[in-house]
């Protein structure tokens, strides 16, 4: 490409994002290559936490998580894992969470704040969506509104929709979603590293993906075909791209994680508290914990399981109350016999991606790299499983925290032309189809087809006299429905009655390049069309993405007057909290006109601040905002006061 480097910057830049289950970040890719935008280098990993505050404001980030034990029931972490997930898919989970977790529309899992104000997933995630679309925002000098965003591979279709919404909510343009093992392949293979580990001297390669992040897990196999193998520097890095990358497999848990340990830790811990303190388990159990405690002691786990991974053994204290204390060194051996069942479920996802990957390129896979991606693959045994299964050294030279951001903006890069040169061929991770008659499933698209991915299939009536056909969209791996998921259903209505048999329903399924499923249905014989995406049962509906949308519109100005009122209380408390101390301490020395002036203008705004406490509707804006005004216009002189009285004091 040639041209200034302002040409080369669209005016709507697309970003890349990682919306993880416990940190999420923003990258950016331009001439340079890929980098994350963020205020500083120690702020790059922005935590996956949001604080609805009891006025009504947000805090999102770092300081959510910080304060996250002060307010339990308020800050919303790990959200991902209940994205497009109903509530019975989320109940396991539902113990360990300090907030609270109800079913809404359509059996999906959402979150009940303390006052009662329902919130879905999509919401929270839009949030945290939101705070990288400022910092990106912030760090480019132009308003983000398209971005790149990961997702794992085995997200379903339902996750991956819900993803979509939440960044609609954002403002945000999701032009492509992309897995992330597949985001972490273009990172190593598109400039940003390569080295021994997977450079193969510019010929065609084999790469494992191993994901373990802190709520989901996906392995991915890779092959990576650079396009220029007669150059001599083919193998080294070129920020333009290299070749193609097509997934021969995926596969994965989006219920296996980091969080799984820290839950395994906490039963250990008051399994052991039980017996110390001999009381039975179910006064100890841990939902009858106070929702603070429960997230105190899910921190703590987690802070113990980081230190063994790089420590023999790690001490644990737990102050119980009433004198008594739990007390015990954990060591990584102990941890490690904890972990084996966990580790040995990603290995044998890993083993049956290879089988996907043979059974799709007609020969068994020569893995020539594995790439650990993720902060859960930091743990010692589990660097040692993934090279026991694929017998290669896992490469590990980019920051498993950052690799996913940072391939998601060679995608957005590849969009907006500052990469070229290279051909993503990304799969979709599960079956696709109907149910037909007995309860059967037709799949139309079948797992690990290359996306974007188009199939049609004929189907007819069973019925004589049939005038409407109800599809019903499931995805999942079974022969039969009820063992598949339920994306959604549609009709298509007004058919002439025919006898059985005799209507062309032609139906066609299309998964585009983000793998987000659309559906269509025609009759051939009377003409009659329906078409939809499909809108899963436990998402939420085009009407309700819209009526968010709307209701963020329409209460948009009651929503800053809130926050304008909001912080009116804050300084006025402190206004009358200064100036009231001073007259107090001075008024003495005034005369009573002013001084009577001063306590009627302080007991005016003290009015308005408890009147706005209990009900911000019920003062005006502007009115409170004059009467901090004119009590700070007045406090003028009682300040000069103050300050002549002080230095007398100090100067007798």
């Amino acid at each position: 490409m040639t041209g200034t480097p302002d040409a080369k910057q669209p005016a709507s830049p697309i970003v890349g994002i990682d919306l993880g289950t416990t940190n999420s970040l923003v990258a950016f890719h331009d001439e340079s290559g890929p980098r994350i935008l963020a205020p500083s280098d120690d702020e790059a990993i922005m935590p996956s936490a949001v604080r609805y505050n009891a006025d009504g404001s947000l805090t999102v980030g770092r300081e959510a998580r910080a304060e996250a034990v002060a307010h339990p029931t308020r800050t919303v972490s790990s959200v991902k894992r209940l994205l497009g997930r109903s509530i019975d898919d989320a109940k396991d989970d539902l113990p360990y969470l300090s907030y609270e977790v109800v079913a809404g529309d359509h059996a999906t899992a959402r979150v009940r704040l303390p006052e009662g104000r329902v919130v879905s997933p999509q919401e929270v995630s839009a949030e945290i969506l939101r705070a990288l679309k400022r910092r990106a925002s912030d760090a480019l000098g132009v308003d983000v509104q398209r971005a790149v965003v990961t997702v794992p591979a085995y997200f379903d279709d339902a996750q991956r929709q819900a993803t979509r919404d939440a960044g609609r909510l954002a403002g945000l343009d999701i032009v492509r979603i992309v897995n992330e093992p597949t985001a972490a392949a273009l990172a190593y293979g598109l400039g940003t590293g390569i080295g021994s580990g997977i450079d193969s001297g510019g010929e065609p390669r084999t790469v494992a993906i191993y994901d373990l992040g802190g709520g989901t897990f996906d392995v991915s196999i890779l092959r990576i075909t650079p396009t220029d193998t007669d150059r001599d520097d083919a193998s080294q890095t070129d920020a333009a791209g290299t070749g193609f990358f097509q997934v021969l497999a995926t596969a994965g848990d989006t219920r296996l994680g980091g969080d799984d340990i820290d839950q395994q830790l906490v039963k250990l811990f008051l399994a052991e508290i039980r017996d110390q303190l001999k009381i039975s388990e179910s006064v100890a159990d841990f939902d009858a914990f106070p929702p603070e405690t429960r997230r105190a002691m899910i921190a703590f786990a987690e802070a113990v399981k980081i230190r063994l991974s790089s420590d023999e053994a790690a001490p644990v204290r737990i102050e119980l109350g009433d004198g008594q204390t739990y007390e015990r060194t954990m060591t990584r051996d102990e941890l490690e016999q904890m972990m084996h069942p966990w580790v040995d479920r990603t290995i044998d996802a890993c083993r049956q991606a290879m089988h996907e990957a043979e059974r799709a390129s007609g020969e068994t896979p020569e893995i020539d790299a594995v790439v650990m991606v993720g902060g859960s693959t930091r743990i010692p045994m589990v660097r040692r499983a993934a090279h026991d299964c694929f017998g290669v050294e896992p490469y590990t030279a980019l920051d498993p925290d950052r690799v996913v951001a940072l391939g998601a903006a060679v995608q957005a890069g590849i969009m907006s032309g500052s990469a070229s040169g290279s051909l993503l061929l990304d799969v979709i991770p599960l079956s696709l189809g109907i149910e037909t008659q007995g309860g059967a499933v037709a799949k139309l698209i079948t797992a690990n087809s290359t996306v974007p991915a188009r199939a049609t299939e004929m189907f007819s009536t069973s019925v004589d006299g049939q005038t409407s056909i109800q599809i019903a969209v499931y995805q999942g791996e079974r022969e039969m429905a009820e063992d598949c998921r339920l994306l959604g259903e549609f009709h298509l209505s007004g058919l002439p009655p025919m006898p059985a048999g005799i209507p062309q329903l032609e139906v066609e399924f299309r998964a585009d390049a983000s793998g987000v499923l659309g559906v269509s249905a025609h009759e051939r014989r009377s003409g009659k069309r329906a078409q939809l995406q499909v809108i899963p049962n436990h998402g939420l509906t085009r009407d309700e993405v819209e009526a968010i949308e709307r209701d963020s519109l329409t209460h948009a100005r009651d929503d800053m007057t809130r926050h304008r009122v909001v912080d009116l209380i804050v300084n006025s408390k402190l206004d009358l909290k200064w100036i009231g101390e001073r007259l107090e301490r001075f008024g003495d020395t005034l005369d009573t006109g002013y001084r009577d002036e001063l306590s009627t203008k302080l007991s005016e705004l003290r009015t308005l601040v408890e009147r706005a406490q209990a009900d911000w509707r019920s003062v005006d804006a502007n009115a409170f905002a004059n009467a901090k005004q004119s009590l700070d216009e007045a406090s003028v002189r009682l300040q000069e006061v103050s300050i002549t009285e002080s230095l007398k004091q100090d100067h007798p």
